[in-house]
């Protein structure tokens, strides 16, 4: 890691971090009010199938009604239409696993990716910008990925850091010895072995902090992303959030999936995120262990990463799409 990358304060404050971003998926939701909503209600489909054996674990969707899905199996990039349900592969993947990803304005995919570190991928052409490793320490595991205006964040499930890939004033991309490894500590206990601990990530509603789910014991913590310092987020009565994994804040609402719980559960948090309220759950007889999620146009859509089924070619996988 370059010396002048050690700490964000020379160059980057945590409201140019986080704030823009964590508007990202109000910005996805927007269209949920009026007609428009309405139409996509009557019109999107409601299940959007993948090729079989594809094995789907994160999803990202833009601006437009395209979705693209990572396979836990090859590596490779799917992009669905939501509007028919129709795809294909854009980018075939590497032979290792492609984990949680993100879309950026410009049109680029961040893959987290497992034991592999990083990658970023144009989601036009299907071609990968660059590669990064995060770390050499062992085992690693990158598991999911969030994105402000001027860094990429992604968690170690098997490790208690988050790495940050800083991104220039007109999104260039870093150099591999610029990653940036922030040491979670204060509330937060790291499991042994590997057992899956920081998982979704995103940011508070006020973008003063990022909020990580610790999947093993079910905690949501507040991050300082200058010092890694942690706090356990006050849900009050709400139970754990076993399984937590992939997360979507819309305003002040939070969206958690828990996977092999086949729901979300939804809270409205206070601005800062210190503190929450249980809102309700969602589930639906469709979901067959989801493991994250993505908005667009007043919907949801969760991959069905089926991990309680023993993985074929010949296994059918799909996306469920429930109204937000």
């Amino acid at each position: 890691m370059a010396p002048e990358h050690r700490s964000f304060a020379p160059h980057l404050t945590r409201r140019r971090l986080l704030a823009a971003g964590a508007a990202t998926a109000g910005a996805a939701l927007a269209g949920s009010v009026g007609t428009s909503a309405a139409a996509a209600e009557k019109t999107r489909p409601a299940v959007i199938h993948l090729p079989n054996g594809f094995r789907p674990e994160g999803i990202a969707i833009g601006g437009g009604p395209y979705a693209y899905l990572g396979s836990l199996g090859d590596g490779s990039i799917y992009r669905a239409d939501l509007r028919t349900g129709e795809g294909s592969i854009i980018s075939t993947g590497p032979g290792t696993p492609s984990v949680g990803l993100k879309l950026d304005h410009r049109g680029r995919l961040f893959v987290a990716g497992r034991g592999q570190g990083a990658r970023v991928v144009d989601a036009r052409t299907g071609k990968v910008l660059a590669s990064y490793v995060l770390t050499t320490a062992t085992p690693t595991f990158a598991n999911d990925v969030f994105l402000t205006p001027r860094a990429a964040w992604f968690t170690d499930s098997f490790q208690p850091a988050l790495y940050a890939l800083p991104l220039g004033r007109h999104g260039e991309l870093p150099d591999p010895d610029d990653i940036v490894k922030i040491t979670l500590s204060g509330d937060w206990s790291q499991v042994a072995g590997e057992v899956v601990n920081a998982n979704g990530i995103t940011a508070a509603p006020d973008g003063s902090a990022l909020l990580v789910v610790q999947s093993g014991v079910g905690g949501l913590h507040r991050v300082d992303p200058r010092t890694g310092v942690t706090e356990l987020v006050d849900l009050g009565d709400a139970a754990p959030l076993t399984n937590g994994d992939g997360l979507l804040l819309s305003g002040r609402t939070l969206y958690v999936v828990q996977n092999r719980q086949n729901a979300i559960d939804v809270f409205k948090l206070a601005a800062d995120g210190r503190s929450g309220v249980f809102q309700h759950r969602i589930t639906d007889p469709l979901f067959d262990v989801p493991t994250t999620v993505a908005a667009h146009k007043g919907r949801l859509y969760l991959p069905n990463a089926r991990f309680t089924t023993t993985p074929t070619p010949e296994t059918t996988y799909d996306v469920i799409s429930v109204p937000a």
